[in-house]
């Protein structure tokens, strides 16, 4: 069924074992002096030996001033790059060195400073940069060279230099922020010059026989920016100048437009690869959005690319590609295209020192692979999970997979708790499969499910297991509101269900996810609706959605022509609408039929009557405190470690 992405591909003289190219991804993992340690090469191991054909790492080839990849501008790093690769080809996978230059430099002052082609600002930063001299520019084009050279003596198998997301090389390829008139700027043959110096200054250092590649920006999706028309001509450049390959990359981080958000259809930019694929001889790496092995398959049989490149969705499963080729497609972890792991590490272009890395919502093992390893239990214990949703599903599966004898207890007749209704708004079906997942590894396991059984103290006293983990929950809150109980009052997520029906004029209590979600479902999935407002009594709307989706997730809603309302406060619900104080001012909002989106509460009598009913007793989830799937993985998987 996968033929095509299991089937060796070239890259030069380079033979890789399948189509799957782990791509390049800034995750913080570095040591403190900018060398790959310890907790890097356990990170790259474990996707290696998830079977990957091919494993890229990102390293700068100069000092930017923080240490967010790893260095490759002093041999002093080899050592650790050593390692790195030995062990990544130890499994099979052959190995990239990507060689990134963001949007600082050290300078000569030895302090980092924000720097560009030109003096235009930096909407990224919120700054204008210094525009870079000549002999600054010939230096960085040296360094790159040199950089090269000394990955190929760290064992790297191929290297290949980013110009792409908005970075320093980016941003002399665009007209938006390259507005010199010297040999770099102006026409596109000046605005490409230093990228193909680069090239030159590779091959004086690496030879002619090294695998070279560029991951190149085909389309900014930026206004007046960079197009895939341009990246036609600068690909064929690239050819002639001696590149092996060609990595695809869209979009900037300041784009108008998502490259890696939920909303964005599945392979949407294969389409582009194939256009650059058809105007060069040399391999052509697709990107962006392809995160399950039946869209990569489909882009290689439709001849839109050569190799299929893939970062979060290796982050979230790093054996997608062994689960695939052994047809084990359902157990495979999906990405959920959040966008956390991307907001874990954006914060350092705010604060370079702050020492942020990079996580996974569903993965929480991400970047602690030496801090979550999984022994064997020295005793097999008896264990009780009350409650089937993320933390009780992953906690009943580590504890299940260490050896334990695991019995779960459902009471409803699926699993998958409140990610029963998280799947059913818009773009978020990588729920179900998420919950499908985790219901297949743990059946897989050995754990017993019990659906339809809801766990009592009663039936713990009777069979007394050695341990009981309490995943039961929280329910929704009812604000206490005249008029809350009317008829045409909801709860959110009777509407998602459809067990209730809404029309007309819709009012949304509460503008959290839950509640911002619903109105995106209500005008997009449901019929008869003429408009929909969000009220939310604080500041700020969907608080929890990831800081690098959540402005495009909200111009979403202001496209639908969502009325978002926050510091909104509702006083009474009648049957024509709301009475309301916004901003201090009393107001009065007309409508048809309120929605319910206020949030859960934890009911501590679901704990308190289980306490001392067990030998060992762990609360986890939602019953601690109402939060997101990524805690809920977290602590589910911290117990069932620690049992």
């Amino acid at each position: 069924m996968l033929s095509h992405l299991f089937t060796p591909g070239h890259i030069g003289n380079l033979e890789i074992k399948n189509r799957i190219i782990m791509l390049p991804m800034t995750m913080g993992y570095a040591e403190p002096d900018g060398s790959i340690g310890d907790r890097f090469i356990a990170y790259l191991t474990e996707r290696a030996s998830g079977g990957a054909g091919m494993i890229m790492i990102p390293l700068t080839p100069m000092y930017a001033g923080s240490h967010m990849a790893p260095g490759v501008f002093d041999d002093r790093y080899l050592p650790g790059i050593r390692r790195a690769t030995e062990a990544i080809q130890t499994h099979g996978a052959k190995v990239a060195c990507q060689l990134l230059t963001s949007y600082h430099m050290v300078t000569k002052d030895g302090e980092p400073e924000l720097i560009g082609p030109s003096a235009v600002l930096n909407q990224m930063m919120r700054a204008v940069p210094r525009a870079l001299m000549i002999e600054e520019i010939q230096e960085l084009v040296k360094n790159y060279g040199q950089a090269a050279g000394r990955a190929r003596k760290g064992g790297f198998d191929a290297v290949e230099f980013l110009v792409g997301a908005g970075y320093l090389l980016n941003r002399f390829l665009s007209p938006v922020t390259n507005q010199r008139d010297d040999q770099y700027g102006g026409s596109l043959e000046n605005r490409m010059r230093i990228i193909l110096e680069i090239v030159a200054s590779i091959r004086r250092e690496t030879g002619d026989d090294f695998p070279l590649g560029v991951r190149l920006n085909i389309d900014e999706q930026m206004p007046g920016g960079h197009t895939i028309e341009e990246s036609k001509i600068v690909a064929q450049a690239l050819e002639k100048a001696g590149v092996n390959f060609i990595n695809t990359y869209t979009g900037w981080h300041e784009s108008c437009i998502p490259t890696v958000g939920s909303m964005v259809p599945k392979g949407a930019f294969a389409p582009l690869a194939a256009q650059i694929r058809g105007v060069v001889g040399i391999p052509v790496i697709a990107a962006n959005r392809i995160n399950d092995p039946e869209t990569a398959e489909r882009i290689l049989a439709n001849g839109q690319a050569d190799f299929i490149g893939m970062g979060r969705a290796l982050i979230a499963d790093p054996y997608l590609p062994k689960k695939a080729k052994e047809d084990r497609i359902e157990e495979i972890v999906p990405c959920l295209a959040c966008g956390n792991c991307l907001s874990d590490i954006m914060v350092v272009y705010k604060d370079p020192h702050c020492g942020a890395s990079a996580g996974c919502t569903v993965n929480s093992s991400t970047g602690k692979e030496l801090l979550h390893v999984s022994t064997p239990a020295g005793k097999a214990k008896r264990v009780f999970v009350a409650g089937g949703g993320p933390a009780g599903l992953q906690s009943a599966l580590t504890a299940a997979e260490r050896g334990h004898r695991v019995t779960l207890f459902e009471k409803e007749t699926e699993l998958g708790g409140w990610m029963r209704i998280g799947c059913l708004p818009p773009h978020k079906e990588e729920i179900a499969n998420f919950t499908l997942s985790l219901a297949v590894r743990t059946l897989k396991a050995g754990v017993e499910i019990r659906l339809g059984s809801a766990l009592n103290p009663r039936t713990v006293e009777t069979e007394q297991p050695d341990v009981l983990i309490l995943a039961v929950g929280a329910t929704p809150i009812v604000p206490n509101i005249p008029g809350i109980h009317a008829a045409h009052v909801v709860p959110a997520e009777d509407v998602l269900t459809g067990e209730k029906v809404v029309q007309g004029r819709v009012i949304i209590v509460g503008g959290g996810l839950v509640g911002c979600e619903t109105a995106e479902f209500l005008l997009t999935k449901t019929q008869g609706v003429t408009s929909v407002t969000v009220l939310e009594m604080l500041d700020r709307l969907a608080p929890t959605v990831s800081t690098s989706y959540r402005p495009f997730f909200l111009g979403m809603l202001k496209m639908l022509g969502v009325r978002l309302e926050t510091q909104t406060t509702v006083e009474e619900i009648t049957g024509q609408g709301v009475k309301v104080i916004r901003k201090g001012i009393p107001e009065f909002i007309e409508g048809n039929a309120v929605v319910l989106a206020a949030g859960l509460r934890v009911d501590p009598k679901t704990v308190e009557v289980y306490q001392g009913k067990a030998p060992e007793v762990y609360v986890v989830g939602d019953c601690v405190r109402p939060r997101m799937i990524r805690e809920a993985v977290e602590e589910g998987l911290t117990v069932g470690l620690k049992i």
